[in-house]
């Protein structure tokens, strides 16, 4: 046997004796439900000003895009020639979300507003923009789903007070 042969062994022997737990498996199972096959992931951005436009006011953001307690936060994706603006607001128990599309996504077009145990869809206007209200806090993902083209996917972001 070869050094390599010998290391699958040992793991095999360990994993026989020492099975992963149940919510492990659980939570592989549900992370593995959340993928998009095929969509294209926006990358983080750094907000500009004028993001907020269409949008909201900035109100109390800071530069480095965190908020107080109460202010929005404004985030920005871009993949594909495509730009996603969001402006998040944790109230109370819940988040509440509105965002733009640059260039509007055109007809057709949906934005999926994306939570491990949530799903919205939203039409978004003949200018891009969407909206939601009632999320529950944790991890948010938004997507535009385009006609005759991929997916594009913000990354995974988690909203907490």
């Amino acid at each position: 046997m070869t050094d390599d042969e010998y290391v699958l062994a040992a793991l095999r022997i360990a994993a026989g004796a020492d099975p992963l737990p149940a919510r492990v498996s659980a939570d592989a199972r549900a992370v593995y439900g959340l993928r998009l096959p095929g969509a294209v992931t926006a990358s983080p951005v750094r907000p500009a000003p004028e993001a907020a436009t269409g949008v909201r006011p900035l109100g109390g953001v800071r530069s480095d895009g965190c908020a107080d307690d109460g202010d929005p936060r404004l985030l920005r994706f871009a993949a594909e020639g495509l730009t996603i603006d969001m402006e998040v607001t944790v109230c109370d128990s819940h988040i509440d979300l509105a965002g733009q599309v640059h260039p509007a996504p055109g007809d057709g077009a949906r934005v999926e507003i994306r939570t491990p145990h949530v799903s919205k869809i939203r039409f978004p206007t003949e200018t891009g923009e969407f909206a939601t209200t009632g999320l529950p806090l944790g991890w948010l993902s938004v997507v535009c789903h385009r006609p005759d083209r991929p997916p594009v996917a913000t990354r995974w972001q988690c909203i907490r007070r």
